[in-house]
């Protein structure tokens, strides 16, 4: 007993002797045991620091370096127009030093040629591999969550600050929607603002309903289906079309539709979609159109009243107007032709149609130079940035196309009045059209899918099938065709 008391008063005194040890004054450090109220306060206020600090290396660690490789000299971009080219050009104008040299590869997405070449060339890697690539709307969930999503980098790995200049540029969610891969990460935005609007034709209104105030039409044609045959109804009393074909109310009813094509890996066709037969037969049978393709010839000549009955109004973004319809209405300027007698109001149903999503490769290895030019391109809402520069139609000179941008904050504080839409600011509608917009209703293989069912519609508006057949003969096209469970 007397030994064990022993023991323990030993290990007493040894740890006693540690513990004084530790407080023992080191140069340059104060004694905890003589430190007052005041000197304690620091002290606690150390060791936050050091918490703090911390947590720095912590959120380093999640944040990878990101820099360039100094022996690499070229930047690869891949597109399907020119259009990402050219905003480079002005990238570079404004950044002096910028030291490298763009490589651009553009191929077109006529014949579907654009998407092999460039998954032979995201696959092959090495030197002339993507550093940035493009991808639209009809194929970009395949580079974002699809096939060959893998192959984005994250833009944080970029070095982009995503969560603060998101909410900085006010981004339209479904953009960013589209844009984020099945493990949450940012991998792509575009520049454009791709939400629809109603396009119509004043001098129609006024003849019609006695005004062509965008808050009056747009309560004529909408909100919903109904409302809009009713308008269609209208129209026709006084000899004119809705729409030109079918073709300019898909993409209304495809992007307001809940789902997409595919769930759960399996064909799904949505109900809102399936209306597509019905809405297309009632314009049909009812005369409410012209019965033309769009890009199509007489698709063009509705727009500048060559064809069979004049037309009051299409669906579409703003790249619509200035890159379709100006270049197709009969004129240059107010007065000739339909230039000038347009107007845009909101559409019966929230959609967007279109749109470029900018990406970078994940094996870049000057990631920094991609990541400052990805972020100038789709997140910069400043005066300088490329947004702005589009918006006010001043990247190329100061006559230039403006145009509906991702930002609502350049928006905002630009000018979207056109001289096509009679002087309307375009921005006054077109920014609350894209926070109508949805993008979880797409899936990777839209653009197949969307041609054969608009094949089997219009076979059976045409009188070639019965609704049933017709359904039917999409479901066997998508089989045969596609490696999706058709049920």
């Amino acid at each position: 007993m007397k030994k064990r008391i022993l023991a323990i008063f030993l290990v007493c005194i040894l740890i006693m002797s540690v513990t004084l040890a530790g407080c023992e004054k080191k140069e340059g450090e104060g004694t905890v045991g003589d430190a007052d109220s005041s000197n304690v306060k620091d002290t606690d206020e150390s060791k936050d620091k050091d918490n703090d600090k911390d947590k720095d290396k912590d959120n380093d660690k999640d944040t990878k370096e990101v820099t360039n490789d100094p022996n690499v000299k070229v930047i690869n971009l891949w597109s399907f127009t020119d259009e990402v080219p050219n905003m480079l050009e002005k990238y570079k104008e404004l950044n002096p030093d910028f030291p490298y040299e763009i490589k651009t590869t553009i191929i077109a997405t006529t014949d579907g040629a654009y998407q092999p070449a460039l998954d032979q060339a995201l696959a092959s890697g090495g030197e002339d591999a993507p550093d940035i690539y493009c991808a639209e709307a009809a194929f970009v969930l395949k580079y974002t969550q699809g096939d060959a999503s893998s192959y984005a980098a994250p833009y944080k790995d970029l070095g982009i600050d995503v969560d603060n200049l998101i909410k900085e540029a006010d981004i339209a969610q479904y953009t960013i929607d589209i844009g984020t891969n099945p493990n949450d990460d940012l991998v792509g935005l575009g520049y454009q603002a791709t939400g629809g609007a109603f396009i119509y034709r004043r001098s129609i209104a006024k003849d019609v309903w006695g005004t062509d105030d965008p808050a009056t039409i747009k309560d004529k044609v909408g909100p919903g289906w109904d409302k809009f045959f009713d308008a269609a109804k209208d129209l026709k009393a006084k000899g004119y079309g809705i729409v030109s074909g079918d073709g300019d109310i898909w993409h209304a009813v495809e992007n307001s539709s809940e789902k997409g094509w595919i769930v759960d890996g399996k064909l799904y066709i949505d109900p809102l979609r399936e209306e597509f037969l019905d809405l297309s037969k009632k314009l049909k049978d009812n005369g409410y159109h012209n019965d033309t393709q769009d890009w199509q010839d007489a698709w063009y000549a509705d727009m500048k009243d060559a064809g069979p009955q004049k037309i009051f109004g299409f669906f579409g973004p703003a790249w619509l107007i200035n890159y379709v319809m100006a270049g197709n209405s009969g004129g240059e300027k107010p007065g000739e032709g339909t230039y000038g007698d347009w107007a845009v109001c909101e559409p019966p149903v929230g959609f967007f149609w279109g749109g470029t999503w900018v990406l970078a490769n994940k094996d870049s290895k000057v990631k920094a130079a991609v990541g400052d030019i990805i972020k100038w391109i789709t997140l910069d809402s400043s005066e300088t940035g490329l947004q702005y520069f589009w918006a006010n139609g001043t990247l190329n000179g100061p006559e230039g196309t403006k145009d509906t941008v991702a930002s609502g904050t350049v928006m905002k504080k630009s000018d979207g009045a056109l001289d096509f839409l009679g002087g309307q600011n375009m921005f006054d509608v077109f920014v609350p059209a894209g926070e109508f917009a949805t993008g979880t209703n797409l899936t990777q293989y839209d653009e197949t899918i969307n041609t054969y069912w608009r094949e089997q519609v219009r076979e059976y508006t045409a009188g070639n099938k019965s609704r049933e057949q017709a359904i039917a003969d999409f479901k066997q096209q998508v089989a045969d065709n596609l490696d999706i469970i058709v049920e």
